[in-house]
């Protein structure tokens, strides 16, 4: 299973705006910045293993990581051993645990 980005096509089109704005000086290069550090925040598939890794370097067991991102314990036992796949909410909080560590959604 890859780990591909969702594409939005008007995320797409914000982007290419906010560029030229910032090309014909109405976005100051802060803005732009900040700007840029938003749209890198894509979210992606999460493979069980590395659903898995996150939790044990978390040292939580899975009903702790359930509680947590607001699920049942045998959906993270689902997705730990890919009966199932996480989407919308609880793949952007895997995502943020991901980048941030657990302690930035408790």
């Amino acid at each position: 299973m890859a780990t591909a980005k969702r594409k939005s096509r008007i995320l797409e089109e914000m982007h290419e705006t906010a560029h030229g704005l910032h090309k014909i000086g109405l976005i100051d290069k802060r803005r732009m910045c900040e700007f840029e550090a938003l749209c890198g925040l894509a979210v992606h598939e999460m493979l069980p293993k590395k659903i898995k890794q996150l939790r044990e370097k978390a040292h939580v067991s899975q009903a702790v990581f359930a509680a947590v991102l607001n699920t049942s314990i045998s959906t993270v036992q689902k997705w730990e051993i890919g009966d199932k796949k996480p989407s919308g909410p609880s793949l952007k909080l895997l995502n943020l645990i991901e980048r941030k560590g657990l302690e930035a959604v408790l």
